[in-house]
């Protein structure tokens, strides 16, 4: 490794972090609001972001050559995104002019396709320890063996999960992952519990997003709600059978009318004898026909005013159904004039099928109150539950965004490497070669943002860190994916190629766990213009 060059790329990421935060220090004099400046604010985030995934990038940088040049590549289009918020917003964004030269020499040297070109094929270690290899092979092999022979049938028919898929993973220890020890799951405690979660939900994304990968999801939404406010009984009634994956659950918390803007929600539970009555229109509620649970977020203090503060956490049993439709009934328990019911009609979508998402309609369903996550204490909590479910849920979606990428990356490789047109292989023209190498290097800077992001979380901390990656990563999937299917040509149209999949798959990971423009307004800038 030329020492000149990590210097070179150590001096320049320096140079990015120091003007985020001269941008931010601009803002907060300027009185920037997010709510007005929205342009602005979604773009600071967004550029915070990269910014952020460069520190990764440079760490990486740090191992060897092959990692210092993927670096290389990578920091050199984040020094694009901040010339061009620069241009853009050059009252809060302007950049020095000797700064901004030596990012331009920085971005002339890296971003050059002759230099960007010969790392087409060229993906870098993951620089996992052996026991994470470990980890990663065998969800790998899994996701092989299991999840690619049928995950275009289950996305071109729209067919429920194979039962196999889902006891098998149980048998591995997928569902608990984040579930400490004490509960039945593997969690120690220790600073890689994340870690291990992020590995294999990028292998399991690898094969399947919605056969695999988010398999995980639901389970650790509900695993990190119930560490919060459960109960001792309600953590060692549920986590055992989480982490086991003898139930599996869904997450009730979008309605039709509020998606993120989860503090007005209007389903509604209310006292009544030794339980609650809840009722109410739920959708997006992914998995609600497979699962045994449903974690469901309901008003329990009828002063709207109280917005989240009046929002409370319940855990519903409910029958397994398969299929895109369902209806069952259970009587009151002491009044026979009352029968509670649940419906549930799956939503069509463009893809991201196996688990469908459905919209339930919910009257008069009786829970007893041990259903309360926290019980007494858990009243007008549920928001906060629900949201440190929800922080976990984004790491772990990034880590899905990566499998669907890295997926996308080794299809249009291969299929470069064969095709041939006008006399050559599509893998030997320059353009293809630029594309390659962008989409090795972003994948990479991803993926090493993902293991950061996942140690801070471990020690109690990255809540910031987590949202920015979701908003970074999913975004960047997107262009992946697009990107992967236009070197397939014609055939990247097609059905009979997976990467079609791959494309409308990574279309949901901005929207779900946080849409893109909620999560970079209200969550990310707002956080950086007022860090207390």
């Amino acid at each position: 490794m030329e020492k000149s060059e990590l210097s070179e790329l150590e001096d320049v990421v320096s140079s990015c972090n120091y003007h985020i935060e001269r941008v931010l220090t601009r803002c907060r004099q300027a009185a920037v609001d997010p709510e007005y400046d929205q342009v602005l604010a979604y773009e600071l985030a967004h550029t915070a972001a990269s910014v952020q995934a460069s520190n990764s990038a440079l760490n990486y940088a740090r191992r060897g050559s092959t990692q210092l040049k993927l670096a290389q590549v990578f920091v050199a289009d984040v020094v694009d995104t901040i010339i061009s918020g620069a241009v853009k917003h050059e009252h809060i964004f302007d950049l020095p002019s000797n700064e901004y030269e030596y990012m331009v020499a920085f971005r002339r040297r890296y971003g050059n396709p002759n230099f960007t070109s010969q790392l087409a094929e060229t993906q870098g270690d993951r620089g996992l320890d052996a026991e994470f290899e470990l980890l990663q092979d065998t969800f790998r092999r899994f996701a092989e063996q299991k999840l690619f022979p049928v995950a275009d049938e289950i996305h071109r028919r729209n067919l429920d999960i194979p039962e196999e898929i889902i006891s098998e993973l149980g048998e591995m220890g997928a569902f608990g992952l984040s579930i400490p020890e004490a509960y039945g799951g593997f969690a120690t405690g220790g600073g890689n519990d994340y870690l291990a979660m992020v590995v294999a939900t990028e292998e399991l994304s690898r094969g399947s997003l919605g056969a695999g990968g988010s398999l995980i999801t639901r389970p650790e939404i509900l695993t990190r709600a119930l560490l919060r406010g459960g109960t001792e009984e309600q953590k060692q009634r549920w986590l055992p059978k989480l982490a086991s994956g003898e139930i599996m659950n869904a997450v009730a918390v979008t309605e039709p009318d509020y998606g993120s803007d989860v503090a007005n929600i209007k389903t509604t539970a209310t006292r009544d004898g030794e339980g609650w009555l809840i009722n109410g229109v739920k959708t997006w509620c992914t998995f609600a026909g497979r699962a045994d649970v449903l974690m469901l977020l309901a008003r329990t203090d009828p002063d709207r005013t109280k917005a989240h503060r009046g929002l409370s956490l319940f855990i519903i049993e409910k029958e397994r159904f398969p299929g895109h439709a369902f209806r069952f009934t259970k009587p009151h328990p002491t009044r026979a004039d009352l029968i509670g019911k649940i419906e549930g009609r799956a939503i069509d979508t463009l893809g991201y099928r196996g688990m469908h998402s459905y919209e339930l309609s919910i009257e008069n369903w009786w829970v007893p109150n041990d259903s309360l996550v926290g019980g007494e204490q858990g009243l007008g909590k549920g928001f906060y539950f629900q949201m440190e479910g929800f922080e976990n849920g984004r790491i772990q979606t990034a880590a899905r965004a990566i499998g669907v990428m890295q997926a996308a990356y080794e299809q249009a490789l291969r299929y470069a490497s064969d095709r041939k047109v006008f006399g050559k292989s599509v893998s030997e023209y320059q353009l293809t070669k630029v594309k390659l190498a962008k989409m090795a290097a972003h994948i990479q800077a991803a993926r090493q943002f993902a293991y950061d992001v996942s140690t801070l979380m471990a020690k109690g901390e990255g809540v910031l860190e987590a949202s920015m990656i979701k908003a970074h990563v999913c975004n960047t999937a997107e262009w992946i994916t697009r990107e992967a299917m236009q070197i397939h040509g014609g055939m990247g149209y097609a059905e009979e190629y997976s990467v079609s999949r791959l494309f409308v798959d990574a279309r949901v990971l901005s929207i779900f766990e946080g849409a893109d423009e909620t999560l970079s307004l209200k969550v990310i800038a707002k956080r950086l213009l007022d860090p207390k």
